[in-house]
């Protein structure tokens, strides 16, 4: 039987429509997330963060508070002289430290001396010196870990625990927009503990996607979508389950656009 002519069209739409969904599906495909090791920085392994103003536990009576920090073999203010810094979202004042009180959002400082007003409490502080890139120098020395407690009423109050496995969230964080989406940094601290295959880990949760991270070392997000990424962390033992600790499952959103 012979088609007719409109047949014939009816049966080359329909073929054409197909093959268009088949290549919608495979581009969709190739936009998964996908985590990858950061290689290519220096490792300043001498840095060091310190303050002689601070002892182990740091009592203020004034919520505005004045930090004195003393930096060893590491220029803040100076640009990383490192690929990364094309590559990643990079900070034109260069290198910085990352202020983080009760694993909240950090604020970056340029300088070592700086105010900051500190709500009346008991504060677990962490302080850590960061490339111009965000990415976190990892030595014992780079880091500074103190009890904060602000307020006179305050001062008898529970400390946190400063010795336990935490785990401290530092990017991604606020805003990317054109090329600084196709790669963004992934990167926390972790503090008295190591991660290992056999040991405890990461568990990385990017828009429902998990990821497993048993090495300590800062990573790059490929195939985000634009619009709200959701990042969860959560430090976990051997078994899979998440450790104790009031920082150790934290979760974050962040904002990619055109």
């Amino acid at each position: 039987m012979k088609l007719s002519f409109v047949s014939k069209l009816f049966i080359l739409l329909i073929f054409s429509f197909s093959s268009c969904k088949k290549t919608d599906k495979s581009n969709t495909s190739s936009n998964k997330i996908t985590l990858h090791k950061l290689d290519g920085s220096p490792s300043y392994n001498d840095a060091a963060l310190k303050s002689s103003q601070l002892d182990s536990t740091f009592y203020f009576f004034n919520t505005d508070v004045n930090f004195n920090f003393e930096i060893e073999n590491y220029n803040l203010g100076l640009q990383t002289d490192s690929e990364n810094a094309k590559i990643l979202a990079n900070s034109g004042k260069g290198q910085h430290i990352h202020f983080i009180l009760n694993n909240q959002p950090y604020s970056a400082h340029y300088e070592g001396s700086f105010n900051k007003e500190i709500p009346e409490g008991s504060h677990h502080l962490v302080a850590f010196l960061s490339r111009s890139y965000h990415e976190s120098v990892k030595n014992e020395n780079s880091v500074f870990v103190k009890n904060l407690i602000v307020g006179e009423t305050y001062k008898d109050s529970i400390a946190p625990n400063m010795n336990a496995p935490t785990l401290i969230y530092s990017r991604p964080k606020g805003t990317y927009s054109g090329k600084d989406t196709k790669q963004v940094l992934l990167d926390f601290f972790v503090l008295n503990t190591s991660l290992s295959e056999q040991g405890n880990k990461i568990k990385a949760t990017i828009n429902n996607e998990e990821f497993i991270i048993s090495e300590w070392v800062p990573h790059i997000m490929k195939g985000l979508p634009l619009g709200e990424v959701t990042i969860k962390l959560e430090l976990i033992d051997a078994n899979g389950v998440v450790i104790s600790g009031p920082y150790n499952n934290v979760t974050r959103t962040v904002t990619l656009t055109d």
